[in-house]
């Protein structure tokens, strides 16, 4: 399956802790996501699925994902369907190894073309 994943204007990666959770665009948006930490050993921190708003602001204030904050924290996100996020979410697990290891669905992994992000794959 082919994400289109979504970055913030100037076809940058979005912050965390910037990205306007109010703007229209996350009314109704649904999908999987990802957070990142920069610095000198960029990685993934956290990967999960659900309604982005919601997930997303919920995470700013998650003791876990805070911290990483230090390295400054990315985030990307992709529309999928219902009856494909979780085995979307398990693959990004399986692929991006995240730090924070929150329990991902036991599913078979479905296959999707990663954000391209600069993130160490381990």
């Amino acid at each position: 399956m082919k994400l289109l994943w979504n970055k913030c204007s100037g076809d940058s990666w979005c912050e965390l802790y910037t990205v306007d959770l109010g703007d229209p665009h996350f009314d109704d948006m649904e999908g999987v996501y990802v957070i990142w930490h920069g610095g000198g050993a960029p990685n993934c921190v956290c990967v999960g699925q659900g309604a982005i708003r919601e997930r997303l602001a919920t995470h700013r204030t998650d003791p876990a994902i805070q911290q990483y904050a230090r390295h400054e924290l990315f985030v990307t996100w992709a529309q999928v369907p219902t009856d494909c996020r979780s085995g979307v979410e398990r693959f990004l697990a399986e692929q991006l190894t995240p730090k924070v290891d929150y329990h991902f669905p036991d599913v078979a992994p479905l296959s999707v073309n990663l954000p391209g992000l600069e993130v160490a794959i381990a």
